[in-house]
């Protein structure tokens, strides 16, 4: 425990260490620290302090969550730490201050604004402020319609710590201060815990504290490679380490520093380097840095591989360049030259991935900050929908929820008038319906080539299945789920699962079950889609599915009709080019080994699958889905009728006795058949004269002789299904 002690001005003080705000709590001046050192200093929640790092500033002082107390952290925003001139984990002394009421505050706009500056506009400001405690020359920061804007204080009276009030004059300059060092701090990045703990000490700490690396006789990193999917947040990533390291910010768009004629690109890359030395620490960012250093022996003109050798050769000459660190942001590493990607160029390579579900709560609190939301909207459950979505995905979300919300209110907007009345304005609110059918507009990236599905099929919806259900269940959903119950036991998980049976049997719709129970995403791949005439062109297909799917994960991968890729090597017309296919398959199965990707095959030839796919180890369970017992039947009819107008006399249970050997597929048949039925009779309702009219004219699928082949293959599979366990699992 850090004593209290006395400060300059006799009031007791204490010593804490500085960590990121909640995102409920950014852009609200507040500090959460430990109630015990609240009483220490006298200070009851909601009461002014003083925090004093190299500089002073002033927040209110509120109780951490129960889980941080007895630490010695206080949580502050990144505006506030740029006040009070501190970084993260550094100390600082904490006192209880005595605020005024303000008399008058004089604020001057940071950055570009575009903003019309009339009373109005001040008043509205100033109703965001109320109670805010503000000192001159502190940064502060007002929601206006969803986003942020900075203010710096140039101006207060009295001089001292004052708070703002109603009677309080607010004054708005008309000029704007620039900034050249980006204002994005930690709190705005979501779902990058571990990416940003790495990233500061590569790049914040040698910044900050170059001597620590002195001390040890190391150089600092020069290069930090970051890659990932597009709209992962490695532009953002890069903006808050060099706003957090008080370090200015060079940014290269590949792209854009190409010139046709002779030595001017390297001429460009020079001089920035050369800038950035000289206004050092700085940090040079190469966006989309495959572009302007691709690989040398496969690039077509002259200026690409002098601009890579041009490059190579300053980050070589690094040492010599004082504190400058070079990142890089690319979604294609595997394009760029091999030369840069050697320790001493770009050292370290980070992947931004696609954020989990807990990343995704993050960012959406991240961009509703602002947003005027209905009670009833759940961001935990939204998130935990979202599989798939990168940060700029949930963005687009949020603004498209916005949109949908803007176009209800559009009858009550008087669009000719010069404003819109605060009354209408304040009125809006953005509901759960307009999240979800903006979701409907928004295809995830992560998603775009091989289109990853969403599965919202659950267990309750597949009739019957008991034992398959039972043996996925606790095979797959549980490596999924809970992982370490595998490693307690010493084994690994099974990889995936071969689902076979008869057509119509529920084999597609239990895969997909099987993705919503585990919260996996899923992407099917039906055979023929994948297969093309061009040589190499199909295993590249099976090499982007999979590589999708570990970017997507827990994702599970289903392969319909895999008897279509993936017949017995030696035995296909087309031998050389199904024996590549399914090579590859089994390269990517052994492969995706601990990447929390799944592999489900579907067949109702199993005959026709090499068996080298069929050993544990690739598809280690080979699950039966046979034709539905009478129980299933039955259940399998009330899960199909459920949203159909059924008369009372309809008896479902007499039903599914007399539909023995039908599949799930043919009493979806059935039902449909007695609903067009009743639609001929013109009826509203569906009575047992309709079923009875279906049956008719209905045939079952699945014949003895369909039945008894299955039963042989059982025989000649290596692992078949257990023995029929209690149907009480699923009730």
């Amino acid at each position: 425990m850090k004593k209290a002690k006395a400060g300059s001005d006799e009031s007791p003080q204490v010593q804490l260490r500085v960590a990121e705000a909640k995102h409920r709590d950014v852009g609200k001046c507040r500090a959460r620290l430990d109630p015990h050192y609240m009483e220490q200093i006298g200070v009851q929640p909601g009461e002014v302090i003083e925090i004093i790092g190299k500089r002073a500033t002033a927040v209110t002082a509120w109780p951490a969550d129960d889980e941080e107390q007895e630490t010695d952290i206080i949580r502050i925003d990144g505006q506030t730490r740029k006040n009070a001139s501190v970084g993260l984990n550094d100390l600082l002394n904490v006192r209880k201050a005595e605020s005024k009421a303000a008399k008058s505050i004089t604020l001057m706009p940071i950055g570009d604004s575009n903003i019309t500056v009339d009373k109005e506009f001040c008043e509205f400001v100033k109703g965001r402020l109320k109670g805010f405690p503000v000192s001159e020359g502190d940064e502060i920061s007002v929601v206006i319609l969803g986003n942020s804007m900075d203010f710096k204080v140039q101006k207060v009276s009295p001089k001292a710590i004052v708070r703002v009030e109603r009677p309080t004059k607010l004054v708005i300059m008309a000029e704007t201060a620039q900034d050249r060092k980006p204002r994005v701090t930690y709190e705005e990045i979501g779902g990058m815990k571990e990416q940003i703990k790495r990233l500061r000490e590569i790049v914040e700490l040698p910044m900050r504290h170059p001597e620590v690396f002195a001390r040890l006789g190391i150089e600092p990193h020069s290069g930090i490679l970051m890659y990932g999917p597009p709209g992962t947040g490695k532009t953002l990533i890069a903006k808050a380490l060099a706003s957090e390291s008080e370090a200015n910010f060079f940014i290269i768009n590949g792209p854009e520093i190409m010139n046709k004629y002779y030595g001017e690109t390297e001429a460009r890359l020079r001089d920035i380097f050369k800038e950035a030395k000289e206004s050092s620490p700085s940090i040079i960012f190469i966006d989309e840095i495959d572009a302007i250093a691709p690989k040398r022996e496969e690039a077509f003109g002259d200026v690409e591989k002098r601009v890579v050798a041009q490059l190579l050769a300053l980050m070589d000459g690094m040492q010599e360049r004082g504190q400058v660190i070079v990142l890089g942001a690319t979604n294609r590493p595997e394009s760029l030259d091999p030369a840069l990607r050697r320790p001493g160029r770009f050292d370290r390579e980070i992947e931004i991935g696609v954020p989990n579900a807990e990343g995704r709560l993050e960012i959406l609190q991240i961009h509703t900050r602002g947003m005027p939301l209905d009670d009833d909207i759940d961001l935990q459950e939204l998130a935990s929908e979202l599989h798939g979505y990168t940060g700029a995905d949930i963005k687009a979300l949020c603004r498209e929820a916005a949109m949908k919300a803007l176009r209800r209110y559009l009858p009550e907007i008087d669009l000719e008038g010069d404003k819109i009345s605060p009354e209408v304005l304040e009125q809006m609110v953005i509901t759960t319906k307009d999240f979800r059918d903006g979701i409907k507009e928004i295809v995830p990236t992560a998603m775009r080539e091989f289109y990853v599905e969403v599965a919202r099929v659950k267990w309750t919806e597949v009739g019957g299945l008991y034992d398959a259900k039972r043996v996925l269940h606790d095979n797959l959903i549980t490596s999924i789920k809970e992982p370490e119950s595998f490693s307690k036991m010493g084994i690994k998980p099974p990889k995936g699962a071969l689902l076979y049976g008869p057509s119509g049997t529920g084999k597609t719709l239990i895969a997909k079950a099987l993705a919503t129970e585990s919260n996996a995403n899923i992407i099917i791949v039906r055979g023929p889609e994948v297969l093309s005439k061009w040589v190499g062109e199909s295993e590249k297909a099976i090499r982007e599915i999979f590589r999708k799917a570990k970017t997507s994960s827990p994702c599970i991968v289903v392969f319909d009709e895999l008897d279509s890729l993936a017949r017995p090597r030696g035995q296909s017309e087309d031998g050389a080019g199904n024996e590549r296919v399914v090579s590859q398959i089994l390269t990517e199965m052994d492969d995706a080994g601990n990447s929390g990707v799944i592999i489900v095959g579907i067949t109702n030839r199993p005959d026709l699958i090499d068996p080298s796919l069929l050993r544990p180890g690739r598809l280690d369970l080979i699950v039966y889905i046979g034709q539905p017992d009478e129980k299933a039947r039955f259940e399998i009819l009330k899960i199909i009728t459920q949203p159909m107008p059924l008369e009372n006399d309809v008896d479902l249970a007499s039903i599914a006795q007399t539909t023995r050997n039908f599949s799930g597929a043919d009493l979806f048949a059935l039902c449909r058949e007695a609903a067009v039925s009743a639609m001929q009779r013109k009826s509203p309702t569906i009575s047992n004269a309709d079923f009875a009219q279906a049956l008719r004219a209905a045939r079952p699928s699945i014949t003895k002789e369909v039945e008894e082949w299955y039963e042989s293959m059982k025989k000649s599979l290596t692992y078949a299904m257990p023995k029929p366990i209690d149907k009480s699992f699923y009730g």
